[in-house]
């Protein structure tokens, strides 16, 4: 059974196979369309996900989409007969609700075959159950809660329940137009990031404030019994004028979604051109400080339901590293696992498995125990770039070797890294996801003080207050974190030992926190053991990682990340085994 898994028409689009209840690959479109969070159709993915199975469209099975325009089809119509939204707002939804009904045309022309050559299923997937299923069904519990926090998504923000073996059973939802990403998406914006996707920067904004407006935040969220809580609706536009989305073909954006009544709440909104001030920072760790309030109510209620001590938790929410991190000490929860791409492209894999599992009632047989499902490149596509590229190189003073022994190629690159040299690793499949976690990554040193400077400085132009994460070698953790943890696809955030924090200051945030990465031999090899030949030369088991972009979607192919080398300061470049260092003038 071949199943093709979509996120389509919505920000994050993606794609995934999965052969007989198997991932074989999977890949968001940004990557190869070069713009970030593409919504629409991806198009460029599936294309991939195929090749890398040797299957051809004409030979799936089963399309499984993240969206079903039908769900909850009585709370829709209900709210409309209630609140009356705007014509505008009811057209733009059911404009692209209609552009499901049509995926298979669609797939059709760009993959250059008739659409009556498709025979495959279109199954709609109830976008919540698609992230539930994302997290549980690749999970390693055969029993679990299951949580899916989120913006909207067929007119719910929550949905969570029960997993067991191959089945998931819903126990609730919380509805439009109540949702904590929303909430978490007005103070993005209030705060002067408005772009798609801006809510991690304030969550990295938080740890410099003081929690100091939470009362206020307590009269935009209010929590009720039954770990529900909901919205103080003046505060927000989404329910009656309806907010402006744009998810075709490109960059997705949001319109303004506060009212003029947060601005008489908080203060003036800051324009994205202002600096940042205090109290835009003690607005950042109260809006963190409510969202952790609602998310811990919430999910204290569904242990206590379950009584199941492991969550396998999705959704956009489940981005939110730093209240990921909370989970063991603020709920009853003993194991956590949150996929990788835990946000809507993640919907992709979601979709795929709910229909092989609960649609087809097959057992389970699949563990993502890694995040390494994108394109990977030969030592022989590599090389032919870098001749082709050879003046280019030659320009800038770049020489290039060949290591093929990757113990040679280790030593080289963790000595460049110990120098303070600023390295840019590119590595076998693209991760699944939007994290890089060893092989579409910028590496650095992490004890020198200075390495966030000399890495804004030189490559990343982004803004000072984001931290950078440390890649840390799994059996090392306790002795540098607070917590002895799993957490392969850096997606919690645990403080680092106090005595630690002064040894990797380049990855120890203000509050003394750092989101990790823990890496073992059997997850990531080349990584792994680059890391331990650093921790040989240096006695820290432990580099700073951070994506492999600048400004961009993390590169995918090897010309991206040969051109990224050469527009940014970057010393080294590793392609596969090719090593690639610039040379300046003493």
């Amino acid at each position: 059974m071949i199943i093709l898994g979509l996120n389509a028409f919505h920000g994050d689009s993606s794609a995934c196979l999965i052969v007989d209840g198997k991932l074989v690959a999977a890949a968001e479109e940004e990557r190869f369309r070069r713009i970030k969070h593409w919504a629409g159709l991806p198009t460029e993915a599936i294309r991939y996900c195929l090749d890398a199975g040797g299957i051809a469209i004409t030979e799936v099975d089963r399309i499984a989409i993240n969206r079903n325009p039908g769900a909850n089809a009585m709370r829709k119509a209900l709210f409309a007969f209630a609140h009356k939204p705007s014509l505008a707002a009811i057209t733009d939804r059911l404009r692209n609700a209609a552009k499901v009904h049509n995926v298979r045309d669609d797939i059709a022309s760009p993959l250059g075959v008739s659409p009556n050559t498709i025979h495959a299923r279109i199954d709609n997937v109830e976008h919540h159950l698609a992230h539930l299923a994302s997290a549980f069904f690749v999970s390693p519990f055969r029993e679990a809660a299951v949580v899916s926090v989120d913006g909207f998504g067929d007119f719910a923000s929550v949905m969570w329940g029960t997993g067991r073996d191959n089945r998931i059973e819903t126990a609730d939802r919380i509805y439009f137009p109540h949702s904590l990403g929303l909430f978490y998406l007005v103070i993005t914006q209030y705060l002067g990031f408005p772009n798609y996707g801006d809510e991690y920067k304030v969550m990295g904004l938080a740890p410099y404030g003081q929690p100091t407006d939470i009362e206020k935040m307590r009269r935009i969220v209010r929590l009720l019994p039954e770990g529900r809580f909901e919205l103080d609706l003046a505060y927000f536009l989404h329910h009656s004028e309806g907010v402006s989305m744009v998810w075709e073909n490109g960059e997705p954006t949001i319109g303004k979604a506060f009212s003029r009544a947060l601005e008489e709440l908080l203060g003036p909104a800051r324009s994205k051109e202002q600096p940042l001030e205090a109290h835009h920072w003690n607005i950042a760790a109260s809006a963190q400080a409510m969202y952790e309030e609602a998310f811990f109510h919430l999910l204290n209620h569904v242990q206590r339901k379950t009584s199941l001590p492991a969550l396998a938790l999705a959704g956009g929410c489940a981005m939110n590293s730093v209240a990921n991190g909370k989970i063991l000490q603020a709920t009853a929860f003993r194991d956590i696992y949150v996929q990788s791409a835990a946000g809507d492209a993640g919907g992709a894999i979601g979709a795929a498995f709910a229909v092989w599992h609960q649609e087809l009632d097959q057992p389970r047989s699949f563990e993502m125990k890694h995040a390494y499902w994108g394109p990977e490149f030969s030592s022989d596509e590599i090389a032919a770039l870098l001749k082709k590229c050879s003046e280019d190189l030659e320009a800038q003073s770049c020489t290039v070797n060949h290591i093929s022994n990757v113990s040679e190629l280790c030593r080289h690159t963790a000595s460049a890294i110990a120098e303070g040299k600023v390295i840019g690793w590119f590595q076998g499949r693209m991760e699944w996801g939007p994290r890089a976690l060893g092989n579409r990554s910028i590496l650095g040193d992490p004890r020198r003080a200075d390495m966030k400077d000399i890495l804004n400085l030189k490559i990343k132009r982004r803004e000072s207050f984001r931290p950078f994460a440390p890649s840390i070698l799994r059996e090392y953790v306790k002795d540098w974190f607070e917590t002895d943890y799993d957490v392969p696809f850096m997606l919690q955030v645990f403080q680092i030992l106090e005595a630690r924090r002064s040894d990797i200051p380049a990855v120890t945030h203000v509050n003394g926190s750092g989101r990790l990465q823990t890496v073992t031999e059997a997850q990531n090899a080349r990584y792994y053991r680059l890391i331990k030949t650093f921790g040989e030369m240096t006695g820290v088991p432990i580099l700073l990682n951070t994506s492999f972009n600048e400004n961009e979607p993390v590169v995918c192919r090897p010309e991206e990340a040969l051109d990224c080398f050469l527009r940014t300061k970057m010393d080294v470049l590793v392609l596969g085994d090719f090593l690639v260092e610039r040379h300046t003038a003493e």
